[in-house]
């Protein structure tokens, strides 16, 4: 199940609106590069028989079942970067490079 905060929903829900793809659903897809990193992509959709779905903060969410156990548990946000730029982040336990927040 991947769920996505109430920033990064807003700002897809905005993003549809500009694209005219309201109604399509949020396809979200990793694979594992040659380095062993996952790469994420992620853009409007129509779901297909075969796809996982869920959905969160409103925003339908499909997968393909290929992805589904690289993307499992990941939470994305939507924040503004040390450079002043906003940028979707993918905190995926299933990613090598994640590291979990310190507590």
């Amino acid at each position: 199940m991947i769920t996505v905060s109430p920033a990064a929903a807003a700002q897809i829900k905005k993003s549809a609106e500009e694209t005219d793809s309201e109604g399509m659903c949020l396809r979200i897809a990793a694979r594992v590069t040659p380095d062993e990193a996952l790469d994420y992509g992620m853009g409007f959709d129509e779901a297909r028989e075969d796809d996982l779905r869920n959905q969160s903060e409103g925003i339908d969410i499909v997968v393909s079942p290929s992805s589904a156990d690289l993307l499992h548990g990941t939470y994305i946000d939507y924040v503004q970067l040390e450079t002043g730029e906003y940028n979707f982040i993918f905190q995926n336990p299933n990613d090598p490079a994640h590291k979990p927040p310190q507590e």
